[in-house]
């Protein structure tokens, strides 16, 4: 609905929607009335609003908060003294005792008090840290979003931890808070008009969170006891009121439920990327609520507002501005309008640890309903750049209750289609939610970070917990052996293909191509689940194909697989068919991909220590082992920024290090960084590898002829397959007599001639006069008939 769009400089977000400079600049040069910064980037930059306010001609309305109560509440320390000093409950931190008088006309704290709450070298850090008591976080003043905050189990790692922080946001003061462990993570919306009302507009849960950042997000907040949380957006409110705060903004708590305690956390001058949550709960659209804020309006005569305290929305007439105002201290809301959950979809790997991740968007199919809402962004090529954040779309279930919403959270996951270069979390946010611990609201801040840490096999994905709770190893196996199936017979079948291409290109040329560009026969090794599969696919067909385990030839599966107009496979597996994409053909680094049924199947890359690559892309920002060091097993020898996010590099195994880059380097997926000689290289564990049969009850095996097949069905398979053996593709001896023998049968059964008359007539059904049909189909069942009694009574028909 814009009336200009304006292209602006690409790159990092100092460039573009961070740059203050440059949105006020386009502000004035476009003569708008006002400035909307959403969420993120510069929403929460006192910058802005100060310098839209000193704009000429004409000052400029910033649609958020004043510059004076962002840059008090904007600034985790800050916001914290001004909590503590207010009487709000907070957790030991560093700077517990330091209280301070807030100025309301510059929006300050005395600068004696910040320096007092902050720590400033890594030597300080550890005194604070011994003080406050482990496990601790390291977080940032001015972080956010993930970014600027780690957590600290030891003494040890305060110094490194501490460096970390201060490289994720330069230049932000950080301070040292105690870590609440089995805490929920519980917020309130807040709005607050000019006029010194402020409201609370009911809250969210957002305990499901991976490196403190958070995935799942509910409302409302069902885990707290009620009389808790009414004093917990009592004192939201009244943080709001002491420092005059206007326009929408969070209050973040941490919610301690065996205690019934809550501590403040921070607040969000801004509005949050989870808001729909508390729109769809409260019915009040907080952005329109935000531009009525700033054009003055207050609180008590925006209709959505009134009505959530069960007034009309205007007692008096329509056209007249004045109404009765409302007493938010005393009048009671309405209750919520059922449930909404929320699911963050981030282009991150969630079998590596939630690595983000980088690439184009070749399929995004998301189909709204009355109960789920979503919206995707991503740049004009359909792709995730490596200057975005991982997060690129948001899911909205609601119901009439919890369940009701997660089980239509369920649905949506599981229709949602994304395919690309790029690994997503929902194939792993789908599984998640069905966990019982989810489903009985059994979940706090660490729950999800224990999941994925305490995975016996490394790959830290929801399947592996669902399928370890259930027990059902079956299951497992199943899904193992399809997904090897399929792999190796898009990894032969693309072979193949190449080879035929290859060879049709030098004939064009004049040239006489090799044999073996015919290949027929191919050796597939996969990796997956820590199992090795040695593979031999032989081509038995233009589409067929036989995969046996290396050494085990006598026990085969058949597949059939057909390429798709969009790039994908149609593969038949024992009567099933399956379509798989391949997302990633792989290297020495990150493995193949395949994406089934939305499901991303990630086979490991042959297990290399003395190689030290990267799998993703990013830049090496530092270098924390030297030449010639050595490193110890899991130790971190470098780190690389991804995405916004600063990342370990650790070592697999001890050895002696030799850097092959340069800090500062650009680096994309495979790039080696170092190479490691090992101190022990005998004693480097290798995967395992699978002996024994690939297939399952109900999967296919060459030369078992089709039983109870009709006639004409038979007969074409068993052509098609004699065709193939005399076309140059490898049959068994097994397989071409079981052809031989279906061919027998076939063309011997009296009723073959009734199935193909019945066959070519199928297409004529309703085409020809309905009596005229009846008759040729009565006909025919009167033969079909008397062919079956005369070959029960011993005739043999010719």
């Amino acid at each position: 609905m814009g009336d200009v769009i304006v292209d602006v400089p690409g790159g990092s977000n100092n460039h573009n929607y961070a740059n203050v400079t440059l949105i006020v600049e386009l502000a004035r040069l476009h003569g708008v009335h006002a400035v909307w910064a959403g969420w993120g980037h510069a929403s929460e930059n006192p910058t802005l609003p100060d310098m839209l306010a000193e704009s000429k001609p004409h000052p400029i309305k910033f649609i958020g908060p004043q510059g004076p109560p962002m840059r008090a509440l904007g600034d985790k320390i800050g916001s914290t003294i001004i909590a503590q000093s207010a009487g709000v409950p907070c957790i030991a931190w560093n700077g517990q005792n330091v209280r301070a008088q807030y100025d309301k006309q510059t929006g300050s704290l005395p600068e004696s008090a910040l320096e007092e709450a902050s720590v400033a070298t890594a030597s300080d850090a550890e005194e604070a840290a011994k003080t406050v008591g482990f496990p601790i976080m390291i977080k940032a003043s001015e972080g956010g979003g993930g970014k600027g905050i780690r957590m600290v189990q030891k003494a040890e790692d305060v110094a490194n931890a501490y460096r970390q922080v201060c490289g994720e946001v330069p230049g932000s003061p950080i301070f040292i808070m105690k870590l609440s462990s089995n805490s929920r993570h519980l917020e309130v919306q807040l709005l607050a008009d000019e006029y010194g009302d402020a409201v609370a507009l009911n809250g969210r849960d957002c305990s499901v969170q991976r490196r403190h950042q958070k995935i799942i997000e509910e409302g409302p907040p069902v885990a707290a006891d009620p009389a808790v949380w009414a004093e917990m957006e009592k004192a939201a409110v009244a943080l709001a009121k002491a420092v005059h705060y206007t326009n929408a903004g969070t209050v973040e708590y941490l919610y301690s439920e065996t205690e019934s305690k809550f501590y403040f956390l921070e607040l969000n001058p801004r509005l949050q990327v989870e808001q729909p949550v508390t729109e769809m709960i409260t019915r009040v659209n907080l952005p329109a609520a935000q531009l009525q804020v700033a054009m003055g309006i207050p609180l008590h005569n925006i209709p959505e507002i009134r009505e959530l305290y069960g007034k009309n929305r205007f007692e008096d007439d329509p056209r007249d501005l004045i109404v009765s105002r409302i007493d938010f201290e005393k009048e009671q809301r309405v209750p919520p309008n059922g449930h909404c959950i929320a699911v963050r979809i981030t282009a991150e790997n969630a079998e590596a640890g939630f690595k983000p991740t980088s690439g184009g968007i070749q399929e995004l199919n998301f189909r709204s309903t009355p109960n789920v809402w979503g919206y995707f962004s991503m740049d004009s090529s359909g792709s995730i750049h490596e200057f975005a954040d991982s997060q690129f779309g948001h899911l909205f279930a609601s119901g009439t209750d919890r369940e009701q919403a997660r089980r239509n959270m369920v649905l949506a996951l599981k229709e949602l289609s994304i395919r690309g270069d790029i690994s997503t979390t929902v194939d792993y946010i789908s599984k998640l939610i069905e966990l019982e611990d989810y489903v009985s609201n059994n979940i706090d801040t660490g729950w999800l970070d224990a999941i994925i840490k305490g995975n016996e096999h490394g790959m830290g994905t929801a399947e592996g917990v669902l399928l370890k709770r259930r027990t059902s190893v079956n299951i497992k196996t199943v899904h193992d052996h399809m997904y090897v199936v399929m792999g190796a017979t898009i990894v032969a079948f693309d072979r193949c293909s190449e080879g035929e291409k290859r060879f049709l290109d030098l004939l064009e040329i004049g040239q006489l191509p090799p044999r073996s560009l015919l290949k027929m026969q191919h050796e597939v090794e996969l990796i997956l689940s820590g199992c090795k599969y040695k593979l031999i696919c032989t081509r038995s067909g233009p589409s067929s194909f036989s995969i046996v385990v290396s050494g085990e030839e006598s026990k085969s599966v058949v597949t059939n697989i057909r390429l798709l107009s969009d790039g994908g496979y149609l593969i038949e597996i024992g009567g099933i068919s399956h379509v798989a994409y391949l997302t990633n053909k792989g290297d020495v680094a990150t493995g193949m991909r395949l994406n089934v049924g939305g499901a991303n199947i990630v086979f490991s890359p042959d297990y290399d220590p003395s190689s030290l690559r990267t799998d993703v892309a990013g830049k090496l920002v530092k270098k924390l082992k030297a030449d010639g060091d050595r490193v110890k097993k899991g130790e971190p020898y470098g780190e690389i920024e991804v995405m916004k996010m600063f990342m370990p590099l650790k070592v697999e195994e001890s050895g002696t290090l030799t850097w092959q880059v340069n800090e500062g380097a650009a680096l994309a997926p495979g790039d080696l960084l170092a190479s490691l000689e090992l101190d022990n290289p005998e004693n480097v564990s290798q995967v395992s590898e699978f002996s024994g049969d690939l297939s399952v009850p109900g999967w296919g095996v060459p030369g078992q002829s089709v039983a109870g097949s009709r006639p004409h069905l038979l007969l074409r398979a068993a052509v098609e397959k004699l065709n193939a053996a005399v076309s140059g593709y490898r049959l068994s001896r097994e397989e071409i007599e079981g052809a031989l023998s279906d061919l027998g049968v076939a063309a011997t059964d009296p009723k073959l001639p009734v199935f193909e008359i019945e066959e070519q007539l199928s297409v004529l059904s309703g085409r020809i006069p309905s009596p005229l049909f009846d008759r040729i189909s009565s006909t025919l069942r009167e033969f079909s008939q008397s062919c079956e009694a005369q070959a029960g009574s011993g005739v043999q028909l010719r």
